[in-house]
């Protein structure tokens, strides 16, 4: 029997879709089922049982001798939230019971870390374990994300196999309720539907030119991939990177948008607000050699051909993957 926690969300609704794929049906998703929108992405899913969040560390007391693997995939993942109380009781505390649990009964772990734990970039973005102490997050979410590798690096007692997954710029099906937190993806086909046109963010360094600001985007399908990759080889356990290992610039995504959707690129430029101008990344690229070596040999959709099945297959029709 297989965990999803964040099971109604973006990433973790597909992952059960994945698990339907390959043949794995024994599910137990769990979630904060209160937020009505998200159900559309659990439509056509198989699983056995629902769990809220707040009673799944009881529900495991009372059923967890049949689990044999958990992805931990739910988090508060707002970075405009700035309540550091909603992060150490969603991302920290939770996710360490979840961890204590696992470990005590011998159950792999896989759990969502985050990109956004390397800051500015100042150390790269290598997921190296000894560079994890000298990261500086730019947000509590960040932050939580952070603490809670620190502390799961520092347990002398572990899981059989654990993975902390860092995701960098996750887009794709299953995001329609994430609001201003969903992808650039999607709310450039938003505004080019709406208006025919799309602005971006200018450039405030002297680096880049408009447009030319780079990002690891990543497909949730290759993200799915990566996760049962790590269900079934189970490598050596640590954190990883989640991306493609190549940065493109926001003006690439835009151009793609508007080819994938048959429109006439038009694209303007705006001023970055000013209270984001100093925590705005410039450049992120996942360094992806951990994984490949651990034998993940799937390869990644270019950004080209992931927006494309985005747009085609999903966004056109409103579908959910």
């Amino acid at each position: 029997m297989i965990v999803v926690t964040g099971a109604a969300g973006f990433i973790g609704s597909g992952l059960v879709s994945k698990l339907n794929d390959m043949g794995i049906k024994r599910i137990i998703i769990v979630d904060d089922f209160s937020e009505v929108e998200k159900e559309h992405n659990l439509v056509g899913k198989n699983y056995i049982e629902r769990v809220e969040r707040n009673v799944f560390i009881d529900w495991l007391k009372d059923n967890g001798e049949d689990v044999n693997f958990i992805f931990h995939i739910g988090a508060r993942t707002d970075t405009s939230e700035f309540d550091t109380e909603i992060f150490d009781r969603l991302n920290l505390n939770y996710s360490k019971d979840i961890w204590r649990y696992a470990t005590q009964h011998s159950i792999p772990l896989v759990y969502a870390s985050s990109a956004a734990t390397y800051g500015l970039g100042e150390h790269g973005y290598d997921d190296n374990h000894r560079v994890v102490e000298q990261l500086k997050p730019l947000n509590p979410y960040g932050e939580s994300k952070n603490d809670f590798d620190k502390w799961v690096l520092e347990q002398a007692i572990k899981p059989p196999f654990w993975a902390g997954l860092k995701f960098f710029n996750v887009y794709g099906p299953n995001e329609y309720h994430k609001g201003r937190m969903a992808s650039v993806v999607l709310h450039a086909y938003r505004q080019i539907s709406r208006t025919g046109k799309l602005k971006l963010f200018r450039s405030h360094n002297e680096k880049y030119d408009d447009g030319e600001q780079k990002r690891d985007f990543i497909y949730v399908k290759d993200v799915h991939n990566i996760c049962t990759f790590l269900m079934e080889k189970k490598p050596e356990s640590g954190l990883y990177n989640v991306g493609c290992g190549k940065a493109r610039t926001f003006k690439n995504l835009a151009v793609d948008t508007f080819h994938a959707m048959n429109r006439e690129v038009n694209i303007s430029y705006i001023d970055t607000p000013a209270d984001i101008r100093d925590k705005y990344q410039y450049f992120t690229e996942a360094k992806m050699n951990k994984l490949i070596s651990a034998g993940y040999s799937k390869g990644f959709h270019t950004l080209e051909q992931g927006i494309t099945d985005y747009v085609e297959n999903y966004l056109f029709e409103g579908k959910y993957l």
